[in-house]
Formats: C-alpha cells, structure tokens, sequence
C-alpha cells in the first residue's frame, strides 16, 4: 500500500505541455456569450412558500435570480404589495454574472410586513423603513435594536447575550451555551459515571451583516469547563429583524472530542428570565401537537378545596393577572408553587411533561402526547420569553426546561440533545472484523457493500445545525397567539418567486421545466414523478427517518425479505447523498413550487451538508458515502461533499451556514493529496504523489465536478479572479486531452487548476462519474460561460458514454465495454441532442430512459402492498422494488429528458 514517489523534476516536465498558452484577460470579455439576455420588464411575481400570507410574521429573507447584463451591483430594488403599499426592504448581492451584471440578489423584509398572499419586486428605490433596525459595537459588546426590543451581545466570555430588553424592560439574560459531558456510557466497576458542565467561550464575533432591516452576528468559539479545558466547537448566528420581538438563532456544532471518552449528555442554550410578579401570576405554557396548549401558574388557583376559583381560576388560566386580597391572601402560602417544568421528547413519537416544587422534590407527570411543537413560554402579565427549537420531534431526544420559577431569577432551557435521554454514543458500530488490508476489506465491501478502513469511520469533524427562536413578549400572550408563535418557530414563513420566474431565468442550468401533461407519454412521466416524491416523503414517517444525527437523510436499499430498510447492512443503509438525491429533490421543487417539497429537500441540505462532512480534521472538507453511521464509511470524497448540491438552498433562500459549506469546498483538492479515492479500488497501484504537494491527481468525473461546483460558486459570489482562471484552466486542459473527458482523469496543479495534457492517460469511462451533480454543473458552466473547446469536450462524452460500441471505436479508437446507468445517462445524450439540434439523438435518448436494462422501466406506478403482523411490528405499506438510487437518478432523468427534448417524444 505505500505509495511511490515521483521526482519533482518529473512534474515540470509533464507540465509543460499543459494548455496555458490561452490568455485568461483576453477570453474573459467573451465569457458572457453562452447565456441569452432575458430582460425582466415587469415586476417579479413573489408569494409565501405555503400559499398565503402567515398569521404572524417574524421577518424574512429569501434569493431572487436576474438574466446576465440587466442590472448593476448598484441597482437599487423595491417591493409592493398587491394593493401598491411600499414594503421596506434591504438588498444586496449574491452572485454576479461574469460580466459583472447581478445573477442572484438577497432580500429581506421586516417583521409583520407584506401583508398580503403575493408581492411585487422590481427596480426602484428602496422605501425607507419608519424604524430601522440599529446596530452599534464597542470593544466588549454589540447592542441590536430591532424598534421594539434590545439585545446586548458580549464579544467574549461564557455569556453570548447578556440582556434582551422589551421597551425598556429585561425580559431575559444570561444567554448562555451549555454542554453536559459524560466520560463513559455505562457504569464502571465503581457503579460511576462522571458527569462535567461545559460552557461556551466566545473566541470571535463578526457582524457579518448590518442593515436597515435585517443585521447577523456570527459568534464562534468552544465549550469549556470551569479548569479551561475547552473542546465541542460552536457557531452560533443571531438574526434580527427591523419590527421583530423576536431573535432567531442558528446553532451549529462540530464534533472534535474523542468518541470514545468524550460522550455528549445534553446539548442547548439556557436564559435567565427575571420574574417579579407574585406566583400566582407566573405562568407556564408547553405547546404540544397542533394547536394543543398546556396551561398552569406556578401556584394554581384552582381546583382548590378552599379558595380563590371562580374569576381568579379562570383569569389565571387565561393568563390575566389576578388580584388576591383579605384573608384569602393569608392562605396563599399553603398552596405549593411548583418552580419546575421540562417537556421531554425522547422519540418521533412521545412526549411528557413532568413538574416538581423544586429540586430534591419528586416530578409529578400532568400530561403527555405525541409530537410537541417544541415551543414553551415562561413570564408574567407583565413580561415573559417565548422559546422553542425547530424541527423539534423530527430532531429528538429534545427536551424543554423551566427551572427556578417560583424564585426571582427563572431558567429556560430550550436542549437540542436531551439531557434525560441517553447519553450520545457516536462510536463506529463495529469492531473492523480483521479488515487490516486492502484486500480484506474489498471482499467486505462486495459483501455488505461498506467500504471499512481502520481509523475512517470516526465523527471527528461533522457538524450538526439546529434553529432556534426566542420572543420578548410584553405579558403572558393568549394561547391563540403562542400558538401563532409555535407555528412560526415549527414552519418558518418563506418568501420565494413563482416556478414560472425560475424557469424564465433558467435557473441552476435551465436543464428543467413546468409539469405538463399535454399529452399521454408526458402524463404518465408525471404522475410517476408525483408518486416518487410523494412515496419518499411518507416513508420519512412511516420508517421514521428521525433523530438528532438522521433528520434530513433517507435510506438508501430495502430488504424484501424483513420488510424493513437496511438499516444495518455496510454501504445500504444512510443514503448520504449517493446518486444525487438533494438533485432530485431540488429540482422537483423548482419545477412545482410544492412547499412539502422544499421542507424535505431543506431538511436533507441541512444534513448531508453537516452531517455527512468532515468539516474539521485530517478528511476535512470531505463527505463520506453511505454507510449504516453517517461518517462510518472509508470512502471520504468530493461527491458527497459538493457545494452542488447546496447551491440550490443558498441561492434561494441566503442562507448563510450554507454559504459557509460551500466556501469549505474550495480548496478541497489539496485534500485529495493525501486521501485519494481510488487507493484501493487500483489494487497496489496507487497513483503517484507529488512530493512538493504541487500536484494532486483529479479525476474528471466526480472530483473535477465537485471542484467546479465549489469554483464557480466562488467566483460568481465573490468575483475572485484567481478562483475564475482555476476553473477555466481546468475546463480549458480537460478539453485539450487526447480524449477528453473520457481521459478519466490527469494530474493537476493545485495553485492554477491546469491539468497535465495525455501523460499516461487511457480511454475510459465509469458509469458513477456524471451522476454526482455533473451534469448539472455543466449544463451551468455551458450557459454561463463561453469555452467552445470545453462545451464540444462535453458533447462529446454525452454523446458516446451510451452510443453503440462502433460509434465509440471510431470516436475513441476502441469501445468502452459494458457500462452501467445507461437510463440515467440518458439525459446526457438528451443534452447532446439539444445544443446539436440533432433529433436522431433525442430519439435515442428516450429510447435509452425507456428501454435500458437495470433502470426504472415504463410500468405502471408501483403496487403498493399493505404488510402487517405478525410479519412486521408494525404494519406498513411497502412498493416493491423501489430504491432510492434508481429513484434519484430517474426522476433526474425524467425531469431533464422533459425539459430539453420533451417535443421529441
């Protein structure tokens, strides 16, 4: 398995023939030619992701895409209501064309504005907001003022937010991060476990936005305990919106312990909520399931043998405050004030809350259900904090704390990982069973299909992002309305444009279109892609896809034979993004503007862009392939980790955390130095290294496509130079290969992205190489910028990957031989007949989605059969036949053979 060196001498001379001859200055002004100018005349149609304006808003934020040449990086924008009313608004840009002009552009809105089910966006100066949001910085803190309520955020320390003011008044302090370590899973010999409080330390603090309407502070650092010993890295982002009582809050962690010793016991984010009223005016609220409400004061008032009742019960309930005077206040004392309160969801499917006096008391359990809304309220009358975490049951074990309430400083505690849950246990789920070579754990692979290596299979690195909300409320809030609040924190309102404006555009590649059933064969092809979806989306409930570390992702292979997903079984369980399924997701969305589509392809962004990448470490910044444990699987590689697949959430939606993904991905070729894809897969021929690190070998299928995915979403954000000539000098020596992208793969000169020319390279083709967002991406590089060399390069691997084994000798010199995927590259040789206008093409494109082997074939939409016991434990629906690869990669296909040959049928 060593690897054999290769002088540096060597490296230059291979170089040489490189194609750098073409001056990047005197090419760049032609870039622009590839994509058509599409003006935009009248005002861009936008609308709320569900349909309809939100009972309550807290702000907003969403991507708007714009045609090449149209507007400046100065172009100023405005948006209307239906009726005409101005909306303040804040702007600015997200990506440009590579004429300089705006490509995408963000937009934010305030709180409890737009109030209308549709808005009009378009050219013209901004309105001014009545009460714009106020930021301002000292060496120590950084004080938000929304217009209604205050923040003060500390730049260092353990305390993140150290006061939210409400019209003057605190209504909560002490933000702070809290973690909760266990130094094993079980007992010891001794019968203990060791159990340490960390906190979070701020190390950096950057106002990574500042605006009339909407401003983000980005504060980072690690948890540490009270010896300093610090581990548990954090990024939380704070969001704040002209008008809003509210902040929202995006935490994310990166794991860097030790998973054998260092065990994660609870996880979240605790205030101190001041709380002057007397206890029978303090109150609690837990929402649960729906618009369901529990509703208590800290010292009841009714039910009592003797005592307050009547108005006072009912007042008190109602959240109202309630005057007690004469002899009943004497008795006051002798009703218990319970100052303890936790809602705990320990699966998809249960919760209970529990409450007790105080500590050293017993819990008494008032009620449970079945999956909380994850939101709760701790105030008074005169001023309470309305907290909750999102995605809160999907996420389980979760967990809601009131704490101290019957005393003049309350606690909430809003637990991502619940501390009344079992420990977090991230070890690898078995011991490697001798898999101590190559040899050994490729017999593995062809057994449980994972790729084991020792030492690969570790968390060390991955991250995990959750949301978060608080309210400043100025008195307890009716449960209509904290249910209006839960609604908010569970389902974000979402400002986007129609399908048809993104179509307009040609958004991510134009290689999709609007649902049409004009005739028989598009129906059919319609209808399949509806039950698809429509399939996945229910077995993400019926097979509960949920959990901390699982929300988002889904399985990748069925076992007919326990009517269950393989869940433990190597490389079929966790998808992680093999075969492109966030594509496929992405895309069904854009073309039908289904709000349950979006939820579930943000939901897997949020994941696989987290959980499936080592962010930090030795792997960092690569993903890993699917695998029973998300980062269990050897295979650390480009394809899973490609900022392709999170361009469409970015870019829709501004999400900065997402944004920071991305830029990762940048350098990740210099990553590929020293953790090759194909070690073992080569059997004892591993490719050489360069020994000054100059040089790494780049394959030009899934490696390449993931760099250029990184690249270009680099340079159109940021208009690096240096990152543009990286991407055109890749696509420049890709095409000047004696055979193109059939070449395979060449080494590359990480500092230029030049690619050696013909050294060594052999005809070939592997049928994974286009199926991890290359095809995409090309289709967006062609249309964003003119390289004839590179488009004709292209072509010609959509035309010949599936052509007749003549075709390809004559093309190449000799045939590919048998390859897999022929249905999922049909859509490659659809794209071919497109630019060449070659209606030979398109027919062999359909005949290759309808008739090729081992790929979906045109049937009726799969038999649902209904299993019960004592078959299974519980009874579920099952289509036989159905995996998620074949699935991805056909509703691709489907989806673009539409699109750009669909008058070919």
């Amino acid at each position: 398995m060593k690897k054999s060196p290769i002088s540096r001498r060597d490296f230059v001379k291979t170089s040489a023939v490189i194609a750098a001859s073409l001056p990047l200055s005197s090419a760049f002004g032609s870039l622009a030619e590839s994509q058509p100018y599409i003006p935009v005349a009248d005002p861009v149609k936008l609308k709320w992701l569900d349909g309809k304006f939100p009972a309550l808003s807290a702000g907003a934020t969403w991507g708007v895409p714009w045609p090449q040449g149209q507007f400046k990086k100065a172009t100023e924008f405005s948006i209307k209501t239906s009726a005409g009313t101005n909306v303040p608004l804040q702007s600015w840009p997200l990506a440009y064309w590579p004429d300089g002009s705006l490509k995408w552009t963000g937009h934010a809105i305030p709180a409890e504005s737009g109030k209308t089910d549709l808005l009009q966006l378009q050219q013209e100066k901004t309105a001014i907001t009545s009460t714009p949001l106020k930021l301002s910085e000292t060496a120590q803190t950084i004080e938000v003022n929304t217009g209604v309520i205050t923040c003060l955020i500390e730049k260092k320390g353990k305390t993140v937010v150290s006061s939210i003011l409400l019209n003057g008044k605190e209504t909560a302090r002490d933000g702070r991060l809290v973690l909760l370590c266990q130094d094993r899973t079980e007992p010891g010999e001794d019968g203990n476990i060791r159990t340490e409080q960390f906190l979070g330390e701020i190390s950096s603090v950057v106002v990574e936005q500042k605006g009339d309407v909407r401003s983000v502070i980005k504060l980072e650092g690690k948890h540490t305990n009270a010896e300093g010993k610090g581990w548990l890295s954090f990024i939380l982002r704070l969001y704040f919106y002209a008008g809003a009582e509210s902040i929202k809050i995006m935490h994310t962690i990166i794991y860097d312990g030790d998973e054998n010793k260092d065990f994660i016991k609870g996880l979240g984010l605790r205030f101190s909520v001041p709380l002057k009223d007397e206890l029978h005016n303090r109150h609690v609220r837990f929402i649960g399931e729906g618009n369901g409400v529990f509703a208590e004061g800290v010292r009841g008032l009714s039910g009592l043998r003797h005592g307050p009742g009547g108005d006072a019960s009912i007042n008190q309930v109602n959240g109202q405050k309630v005057t007690i005077t004469g002899a009943a206040t004497d008795d006051l004392q002798y009703i218990p004030a319970f100052g303890d309160y936790t809602l705990f969801q320990p699966n998809a499917d249960s919760f209970e809350i529990k409450k007790r006096t105080k500590a050293g008391h017993a819990w008494l359990n008032p009620d449970q259900g079945r999956r909380a809304s994850g939101s709760a309220f701790l105030g008074t009358p005169s001023g309470g904090l309305a907290f909750g975490i999102r995605n809160f049951w999907q996420s389980y074990p979760a967990q809601l704390d009131i704490r101290n309430a019957a005393t003049d400083n309350g606690e909430i505690t809003m637990w991502l990982w619940a501390p009344d849950s079992t420990v977090m246990d991230l070890r690898f789920y078995h011991d490697g069973m001798g898999q101590d070579t190559y040899a050994k754990q490729l017999r593995g692979l062809d057994v449980t299909y994972e790729d084991y290596e020792p030492g690969f299979g570790t968390p060390k690195g991955v991250a995990r992002t959750s949301e978060m909300m608080i309210w400043a409320l100025p008195g307890t809030p009716s449960r209509e309305k904290l249910v209006e609040i839960a609604e908010v924190i569970k389902t974000p309102p979402m400002v986007l444009c129609e399908p048809e404006y993104y179509k307009k555009m040609e958004v991510f590649g134009g290689i999709w279109n609007l649902p049409d059933r004009s005739s028989a064969g598009k129906k059919e092809i319609e209808d399949k892609l509806d039950w698809y979806f429509d399939f996945y989306k229910n077995e993400i409930d019926q097979r509960k896809w949920y959990g901390f570390w699982n929300y988002g992702d889904v399985m990748h292979s069925y076992d007919q034979d326990r009517h269950v997903w393989k869940y433990d079984i190597g490389g079929c369980a966790w998808d992680n993004s093999e075969l492109s399924t966030d594509l496929w997701l992405w895309y069904y969305f854009l073309r039908t503007g289904r709000a349950d589509a979006f939820r579930v392809a943000e939901a897997m962004t949020r994941h696989t862009g987290e959980v499936d990448v080592h962010h930090t470490g030795r792997f960092a910044p690569l993903g890993s392939r699917h695998n029973v444990m998300h980062w269990g699987c050897s295979a650390k590689q480009l394809r899973i980790s490609t900022a392709t697949n999170r361009r469409y959430y970015y870019y829709l939606t501004a999400d900065e955390r997402v944004g920071d993904l991305m830029r990762e991905q940048v350098n990740a070729d210099k990553t590929l130095l020293v953790i090759q894809p194909t070690r073992k897969v080569r059997r004892g021929k591993p490719i050489a290294i360069d020994p000054q690190g100059s040089y790494a070998h780049i394959g030009f299928g899934t490696d390449w496509g993931a760099l250029a995915g990184a690249w270009l979403t680099e340079w159109e954000r940021t208009g690096d130079k240096n990152i543009r000539d990286k991407l055109l000098n890749s696509m420049r020596t890709i095409a000047a290969q004696p055979h193109g992208f059939f070449s395979s793969g060449a080494m590359m000169e990480l500092a230029t992205g030049k690619f050696q020319i013909g050294e060594g390279n052999q005809v070939g083709a592997s049928h994974l190489s286009a199926v991890f967002g290359l095809v995409e991406i090309c289709a967006e590089l062609v249309r964003t910028v003119n390289v004839p060399e590179f488009e004709k390069a292209w072509l010609q691997y959509c035309e010949l990957y599936n052509a007749s084994g003549e075709e390809q000798s004559k093309e190449l010199g000799r045939e590919l031989g048998s390859l897999n995927l022929a249905q999922s590259h049909s859509r490659l040789t659809a794209f071919a007949a497109k630019r060449k206008k070659d209606d030979k093409l398109a027919k062999r494109a359909w005949n290759e989605f309808y008739n090729s082997t081992g790929g979906i074939t045109r049937q009726q939409i799969p038999e649902i059969q209904r299993i019960s016991g004592p078959l299974v434990l519980n009874p579920v629906n099952e289509a036989k036949g159905v995996s998620t690869n074949g699935v991805a990669q056909w509703g691709l296909s489907a989806i673009q053979c539409l699109a750009l040959i669909g008058d070919k049928m």
